[in-house]
């Protein structure tokens, strides 16, 4: 199992809930969510950066 640095964008959403959820999933693609925090929002684009460390199995 290894660690990793990821970091992506994701669109804003409507609600706080759908935003957790939308990173959630976007973060699952990448392996196992440890930890994540939302690091900027940028209003005029409607994105926001997450930044997370995920794990993942070396099989």
């Amino acid at each position: 199992m290894t660690t990793h640095f990821i970091a992506a964008e994701i669109d804003l959403q409507e609600s706080p809930l759908k935003l957790k959820q939308a990173i959630e999933t976007e973060l699952q693609t990448q392996g196992e969510p440890l930890r994540w925090a939302i690091t900027n929002v940028d209003v005029d684009r409607q994105k926001a950066k997450v930044e997370a460390i995920v794990t993942k199995n070396n099989l």
